[in-house]
């Protein structure tokens, strides 16, 4: 009777001993991802980007430092100027929360108040600071229509935030030349200032030639996408 109650007792240690050695194996299987799902690193999220390192990596301007220095680093390095030009770095100025001013890359002319730009870290996306927007809009709101105010596409909203962001001007991936004038696309411009005689029409964006997309180039070959 008690060799038939020890052979029972330690066929159920065993049964137990194996159940416990198979659990985190199970668990292993049938998860995953959770443990990398909340690491930065986790190839399931895409990596936090200052604005900085992307419109460098965009645009090809090796400028270093916070966004707000940009402008003046670039005298006497890179052209600058006060007309949007594909390629270009839009040089924001510190603002509000924004106390490090920003950048980004213009990717396309729209019209002569507006513009698409390629930049990172400007809205939440997915509840997340930090992620790239590529061809989103921005416009001028200036007075005298020289992009010395701004509004940009905010994601949350689905729509242009209402903030008027100031602006230093264009940073151009070239070196400094001849100054260039605060109006060259069609419109009304600055009064006193000639348009120039190429037209766009308004609300149509300025046609690029087949695959002669710098950002769009400089983006695969870089980030290798």
């Amino acid at each position: 009777m008690i060799r038939r109650m020890k052979s029972r007792l330690l066929l159920l240690a065993t049964a137990i001993a194996s159940l416990a050695a198979a659990a985190p194996a199970a668990a292993r299987t049938v998860l995953p991802d959770d443990r990398d799902a909340g690491q930065s690193g986790s190839s399931l999220l895409p990596p936090y980007l200052q604005c900085v390192p992307y419109a460098r990596q965009v645009s090809g301007i090796q400028i270093y430092g916070d966004a707000h220095t940009w402008w003046g680093q670039a005298e006497g390095r890179y052209a600058r100027g006060f007309v949007p030009k594909v390629g270009a770095v839009l040089a924001f100025k510190p603002h509000g929360n924004s106390t490090l001013g920003h950048v980004a890359a213009v990717s396309r002319i729209v019209d002569s108040r507006t513009i698409l730009v390629r930049h990172a870290n400007w809205s939440p996306i997915n509840g997340r600071r930090g992620q790239i927007e590529d061809n989103v809009r921005v416009v001028d709101v200036s007075d005298a229509n020289d992009w010395s105010e701004v509004r940009v596409w905010y994601a949350p909203l689905q729509a242009l935030g209402g903030t008027h962001w100031p602006v230093h001007g264009f940073i151009y991936p070239a070196r400094p030349g001849k100054e260039l004038p605060r109006w060259s696309l069609p419109g009304p411009g600055p009064k006193g200032l000639k348009a120039a005689p190429k037209a766009v029409s308004k609300g149509k964006a300025e046609a690029m030639p087949r695959g002669k997309d710098p950002i769009g180039a400089l983006i695969q070959r870089r980030m290798g996408w």
